[in-house]
C-alpha cells in the first residue's frame, strides 16, 4: 500500500494542495494511494498516543501506517525545518513496524525561494534513524503560491516534468 502525508495540520494548506495533485498524479498512472492528512489526527494525540500509550482514535491510523509499504511525505516548511507535528505524528507511531525497511519519497515546499531545502534534510536524518529507505530524487518546490493554480494543479513546465519524473522513478522504486 502507498500512503500520501500531507505533512501539517494546519487548514487549508497548499501542503495538502499538493498532496492531492500527486495522488491525482499517481491514480492516472495506475497506482492506488492512501491520503493522510495531519489535520485528522486525534486532537489528544500528544496526551494519549505518546510514550507506549495508544488511544482508539489512533488505532486506525497505526493500522494504516503498519499496513503501508511505500510512503510519500509532502512536507513544508516551518522556521527552516519541517512541522513539529509531523514529528510528533513518527514518534505516536509503533516503533520498529511502522517505517522499518520500507520506502519513502519526499517532496519539500515553501512560501520562500528555497522549497524547504533543509527541512528534507533534517527529515531524511530521522528516516535514516527508522531506517526508511528514501527515494534518491527529492524534489524541492518554492515559491508554492505561484506554481500551484486554483484547481490545486502545478502548470510551471519545470514543476510539472519534475514531479512526474519523481513520481514514475516512485513508481518503479
Amino acid at each position: 500500500m502507498v500512503t500520501i502525508i500531507s505533512g501539517t495540520n494546519r487548514t487549508g494548506s497548499n501542503t495538502l494542495k499538493v498532496a492531492k495533485y500527486y495522488q491525482k498524479i499517481l491514480s492516472g498512472k495506475g497506482v492506488e494511494t492512501n491520503l493522510f492528512s495531519l489535520e485528522d489526527l486525534p486532537d489528544n494525540l500528544i496526551k494519549n498516543d505518546l510514550y507506549g500509550k495508544r488511544s482508539e482514535a489512533f488505532q486506525p491510523i497505526q493500522d494504516m501506517v503498519t499496513q503501508t509499504s511505500k510512503f510519500l511525505f509532502i512536507i513544508p516548511e516551518y522556521n527552516g525545518s519541517f512541522p513539529g507535528v509531523l514529528k510528533t505524528f513518527i514518534d505516536a507511531c509503533n516503533f520498529p513496524e511502522s517505517f522499518y525497511d520500507k520506502k519513502a519519497c519526499l517532496v519539500g515546499l515553501s512560501s520562500g525561494k528555497y522549497g524547504n531545502i533543509r527541512g528534507i534534510d533534517h527529515f531524511g536524518g530521522i528516516c535514516s534513524y527508522l531506517h526508511l529507505h528514501v527515494m534518491p530524487l527529492r524534489i524541492h518546490i518554492p515559491n508554492i503560491r505561484k506554481e500551484i493554480n486554483d484547481e490545486g494543479d502545478f502548470f510551471s513546465e519545470d514543476t510539472l516534468k519534475f514531479s512526474h519524473e519523481q513520481m514514475d522513478k516512485f513508481i518503479s522504486f
